[in-house]
């Protein structure tokens, strides 16, 4: 894919719907948190864009989520965006995206990324050109079957009416992407990603991504519910914060759009708001063979079909199931 020759493209549209988008997941977030709400706030770009940043920490359910809104205006497209399109080294650029992060505090909780993102450049001398870019992710710290599938369903349903082949394409990106090179390891589960997504038309490419940011709730709140009622005790946690290291490994030194926010300038406290709170790196920490840690790596960080698999119905939204897990 590249960017798309000029159509229709309406930043407008993108940027009402983005806005949508992240009063409605965080009025959801907060719906599941009992004790705290998201700071927000209201911040001028340089340029003359917006930042909204909305941050929840500290909480029972949710020890850090970030839904961060912005819309930015650059004199030139920084390297993080070129480095695959350097023919719009230099170009005049528009973009609004969303940003979610959500670390829940129960280690059995996965943490989950979202970001949903919108591009317009306007090379010296050339038409504009236009693009989306974003996708979700799963990041368990201890993995059920039925949560990897159902949250790889709801991507696969939320794409099959538009392509039926668009969901296999950006399962294989994101399990491309959300690697970690320097330990030959995933991030954690996958999901879907994509960029320079032009496929279509505007109106196509709006259409998935319209899709898209409606499944990511659909996909990921109702697993966070279950599992943050899950019993766990500080062997859960000490492995927890071990693997955040691994997502603050890659927020640093592999994520695009940390580069992009870094290098165009933007408010670093929202930019860093995606790390976890609390990490740990243990020098050589191998888990127990046999042990849910090591079960994670052997059989969870691995590549699966997980959309087309196959297990028993867990009642993963029934609010009433009694978990329990004995803390050795």
């Amino acid at each position: 894919m590249s960017p798309s020759a000029p159509g229709s493209p309406s930043i407008d549209a993108v940027r009402a719907q983005l806005r949508t988008f992240q009063e409605e997941l965080c009025a959801q977030l907060e719906s599941i948190e009992p004790d705290r709400t998201f700071d927000r706030r209201a911040m001028r770009s340089e340029g003359g864009g917006t930042q909204l940043p909305r941050v929840l920490q500290d909480g029972a359910v949710l020890e850090k989520a970030a839904v961060h809104f912005s819309h930015r205006r650059g004199q030139a497209l920084p390297p993080a965006a070129t480095t695959r399109r350097p023919e719009l080294a230099g170009a005049l650029y528009e973009a609004v995206s969303v940003s979610v992060i959500v670390h829940p505090r129960n280690p059995f909780a996965p943490t989950s990324h979202a970001n949903f993102r919108y591009f317009q450049a306007t090379p010296e001398g050339r038409e504009p050109v236009w693009w989306f870019g974003g996708g979700f992710d799963l990041t368990p710290y201890y993995g059920f079957d039925e949560d990897c599938v159902r949250f790889h369903q709801a991507a696969q349903q939320a794409l099959r009416p538009l392509d039926p082949e668009l969901y296999p394409r950006m399962k294989e990106a994101c399990d491309a992407y959300f690697r970690l090179p320097h330990r030959g390891e995933p991030r954690g589960i996958g999901g879907v990603f994509y960029d320079d997504f032009c496929e279509g038309g505007f109106e196509n490419a709006f259409a998935v991504h319209c899709a898209l940011s409606r499944a990511f709730p659909q996909a990921y709140l109702p697993l966070l519910r279950r599992r943050s009622r899950h019993a766990f005790g500080e062997r859960h946690r000490q492995w927890q914060c071990i693997r955040r290291g691994r997502y603050a490994e890659f927020n640093l030194l592999y994520d695009r759009g940390t580069r992009f926010g870094l290098e165009s300038g933007g408010r670093v406290e929202s930019i860093l708001a995606s790390m976890p709170p609390l990490v740990r790196w243990v020098y050589d920490h191998v888990p127990e063979a046999g042990s849910e840690e090591d079960r994670l790596l052997r059989h969870f960080l691995v590549p699966r079909d997980w959309a087309n698999m196959t297990v028993e119905d867990s009642g993963l939204d029934s609010p009433d199931d009694d978990i329990r897990s004995d803390d050795p």
